[in-house]
């Protein structure tokens, strides 16, 4: 074979091997990135001129995709794969020049490597811009359904206003004609005390809903923390936890609702002393830095699954047993954070028990 005859031979190969992989990458997803890979390297080995002695690999982070076992001293050519113009992994073709000293790469292998490197970037350029916008599509089917629930909650919350004082007004009544020593009064003071829960269940359904008018005001946020605390200090002792409040600066001041900030710190204790052991500790720390003003309640419980971390503000959601918990407490905590333009996040901590780090923006 002549120069000429072996120059073409080889150019044919070569642009078989890009429409192969073109072919290859324009039919390519996420699920089959793997077999994807493997199919192109594969197509780039039948492509050089020693094939038979090549072994291509790819490397992106986690995956390493080869061919063949990695040949010992071998020649090498690579080129970097870039994702948004930052490199995230290389292509790399290694050739065993041990069996024949003559055997080299061809500077048009270099060029054609460079060619599918390049390719493979704009497919995972590709896969990351539909997974943002998966991930937009969820959030606003979510931010929909939670529109819809908030006007049913709220509709719901208004229509048992009305029964619900009419049942805690005439029980009340009735415990007041009742003789102290008649066993009717037990029963009466537990209608009381679910008519009481289920008002208060009202309540959050219309926080949830954001029926509940708000006013921000210019606040310390020292003092809630205080006043919060000294509220649930007969609740804390009858369960047996303990606390600590780590709060070094007098004074951190933030625009926001004064009701809604101190059944934000409420609920959260309330919430830590629920699930703290015996003899637990529940730990408050507030400090502002330059940017935010960053709350933390912190517990020693059983923290939570990976299901249940997902899941966690999602309203009528609760792993407490039925009858101690709405599930819209944390839900709640959840929207007035937002409405305050904050965030709120809730993990495991390191030892044990749960960490929920609430982020207000400095005005």
């Amino acid at each position: 074979m002549n120069t000429s005859e072996f120059e073409l031979k080889e150019r044919i190969k070569e642009l078989t091997c890009l429409y192969e992989v073109s072919t290859i990458l324009g039919n390519a997803n996420q699920e089959l990135l793997e077999e994807t890979l493997k199919a192109v390297a594969l197509s780039l080995k039948r492509a050089v001129q020693h094939p038979e002695l090549t072994n291509v690999t790819f490397v992106l982070n986690a995956i390493k995709i080869s061919t063949d076992k990695q040949a010992n001293g071998a020649l090498s050519i690579q080129s970097d794969i870039k994702v948004f113009n930052q490199i995230k992994g290389k292509l790399v073709a290694n050739l065993d020049n041990s069996v024949s000293k003559e055997a080299h790469f061809l500077k048009e292998e270099q060029y054609l490597l460079n060619n599918i490197a390049l390719k493979t970037g704009n497919l995972l350029e590709r896969i990351e811009i539909q997974k943002n916008e998966n991930s937009l599509k969820q959030q606003m089917e979510r931010a929909d359904r939670l529109t819809i629930l908030g006007e049913i909650t709220a509709g719901i919350a208004h229509e048992l206003n009305t029964p619900l004082a009419n049942i805690l007004g005439f029980a009340e009544l009735l415990k007041n004609d009742l003789d102290a020593t008649s066993n009717l009064v037990n029963d009466v003071d537990k209608i009381i005390q679910n008519a009481i829960f289920s008002r208060e269940v009202v309540k959050k359904l219309m926080f949830f809903a954001c029926e509940m008018p708000q006013e921000k005001k210019h606040i310390n946020l020292v003092p809630h923390i205080k006043n919060a605390i000294n509220l649930l200090e007969a609740t804390f002792k009858k369960e047996h936890v303990k606390y600590i409040v780590k709060v070094e600066e007098e004074e951190i001041w933030l625009q926001a609702d004064p009701v809604q900030i101190t059944q934000i710190i409420f609920n959260l204790l309330m919430n830590a002393i629920y699930f703290s052991p015996k003899e637990g500790l529940v730990t408050v720390e507030a400090f502002s830095t330059n940017k935010d003003i960053v709350l933390k309640i912190l517990d020693e419980g059983k923290g939570f699954t990976k299901d249940e971390i997902e899941k966690v503000f999602q309203p009528f959601f609760t792993t407490k047993p039925i009858g101690d918990g709405s599930g819209l407490g944390l839900s709640v905590v959840h929207g007035i954070v937002a409405s305050h333009k904050g965030t709120i996040t809730a993990e495991n901590n390191i030892n044990k028990g749960a960490i929920f780090t609430i982020t207000f923006p400095l005005n």
